[in-house]
């Protein structure tokens, strides 16, 4: 590939502004470079949940991280949070139109994962095999 192909590169050329800042991707991959936060994200697609629901779909996250979670996702446009006036208050996370725009997303990264875990785990046990001692892992 010639140093002047640019054939794999996004047709928007949208990472960088013309001021040479950044322009919103490495937002996005703060957000969902999270795995709770595409899991989150995952599991408010199916709908409305409330904070105890979210946490029982998701194994493994404690009650600070979901909660810092669905804090960053409301910060960023991606979850609204209704409090109902019940006691004790009742606490319903949904996702916005904003985050809907990313479900489509988020389940291409899911399917694809799914459709290619065999392979990574092979190429893995392949290349810690050949790189014993390795500190990547």
């Amino acid at each position: 590939m010639s140093a002047g192909h640019t054939a794999v590169t996004t047709p928007r050329a949208a990472v960088w502004c013309e001021d040479g800042v950044d322009c919103g991707i490495r937002d996005l991959l703060d957000r969902l470079g999270d795995k709770w936060s595409v899991l989150t994200v995952t599991e408010l697609a199916q709908g409305v949940r409330r904070f105890r629901e979210l946490q029982r779909a998701l194994p493994g996250i404690s009650q600070r991280m979901l909660t810092l979670t669905v804090r960053r996702l409301e910060r960023d446009g991606l979850v609204s949070r209704t409090v109902h006036p019940t006691v004790p208050p009742q606490v319903e996370y949904e996702l916005t139109p904003l985050g809907r725009s990313l479900t489509h997303l988020v389940r291409a990264m899911a399917d694809w994962s799914y459709d290619h875990h065999d392979a990574i785990v092979t190429s893995r046990q392949r290349w810690d095999a050949a790189n014993p001692g390795s500190e990547i892992r």
